[in-house]
């Protein structure tokens, strides 16, 4: 291993606060007004919960990302730094203000209203490539939610395997919904893509799995395609085979709310240990179901204790 090494993983991505509203009767109308009985503020954004949660689960981790310098700055920084999570490299804009999502929790689904602030400032020069020197893999996600460095991802991703990093990347929604990605570009600087299957069927403009699998296994033969769906579990495509895990089901959800992110933190932590890929999607499927047993994204993950103990007492299974 690179004597340089100090972290397992350096993320690189959006940061935010997630101002999360629960027990809400309906949506809201226009012109009218409803009650939310319970209203949590959180560490937000895919990348950020990832993070956290990584860490939480034992990998070490360093993040890259923008905020403003403001109170929920304060909450960013303080929600990492207690997660052991490396925050040096975070820059602190003296012009912008940091991002936050308003997020109305209803049933087992939600909408969201997001201000990007910072994150959407986030460009290729803000990236300290030595410093990646001392990363083994680099994670990567919400590419639509930072449209000053979205351009430039294929090289970075470039730039990191170059200097012997594993690359990963979490596409996340569009919220313009026109899925503009050059695929057959950035896909090949990729180890892991590491979508949902609606995100993964907008992205290949197909209908299937199988239809968008066919379109990409040309592009990048050597990928790992990790497709996220929900209560139907997740999928598996390395090396021409196609792997289904079985979600692990909660009863009594909390709520949903970085679910998706918390099964890219046990997946990749079994990567990062050299867990066959059967292995891999069983430990994001059972990290994303503890995840829905809390509120919030990061709710879950307070110990490593912790997930092990929910683990046990909720699905029966040993992580």
């Amino acid at each position: 291993m690179n004597s340089k090494v100090k972290y397992d993983v350096i993320v690189i991505g959006e940061l935010n606060v997630d101002l999360i509203l629960n027990q809400i009767g309906q949506f809201p109308e226009i012109g009218k007004e409803i009650i939310a009985n319970s209203m949590n503020l959180t560490l937000g954004s895919s990348s950020a919960i990832f993070a956290s949660n990584l860490s939480t689960l034992g990998t070490s981790v360093a993040f890259i990302g923008k905020i403003g310098q403001d109170g929920f700055a304060s909450v960013v920084l303080n929600s990492l730094n207690s997660k052991g999570v490396d925050t040096s490299n975070i820059i602190q804009s003296e012009t912008l203000n940091t991002g936050a999502t308003i997020v109305l929790n209803y049933d087992q689904d939600r909408a969201m209203v997001t201000y990007p602030g910072a994150m959407e400032d986030l460009r290729l020069e803000d990236i300290d490539f030595d410093f990646l020197t001392s990363c083994r893999h680099l994670h990567f996600s919400s590419i639509f939610l930072q449209p000053s460095i979205r351009k430039s991802l294929p090289f970075m991703f470039s730039k990191a395997k170059l200097l012997g990093l594993t690359t990963s990347l979490d596409p996340q929604w569009d919220p313009a919904e026109k899925w503009d990605v050059n695929l057959s570009e950035l896909l090949p600087t990729l180890d892991i893509f590491m979508p949902n299957k609606a995100e993964f069927l907008l992205l290949t403009a197909t209908n299937s799995l199988e239809e968008g699998i066919a379109k990409i296994k040309n592009i990048a033969p050597n990928l790992i395609l990790i497709i996220k769906d929900g209560v139907n579990g997740a999928y598996a495509w390395k090396a021409g085979q196609l792997i289904h895990q079985p979600a692990f089901l909660n009863e009594n959800v909390v709520d949903c709310i970085g679910a998706g992110d918390s099964f890219n933190a046990g997946l990749i932590n079994a990567f990062i240990k050299g867990d066959s890929i059967e292995k891999c999607l069983e430990s994001g499927a059972i990290t994303g179901a503890v995840s829905t047993t809390r509120a919030g994204g990061t709710g879950a993950f307070k110990s490593l204790d912790d997930v092990r103990i929910l683990s046990v007492e909720v699905f029966n299974v040993i992580f």
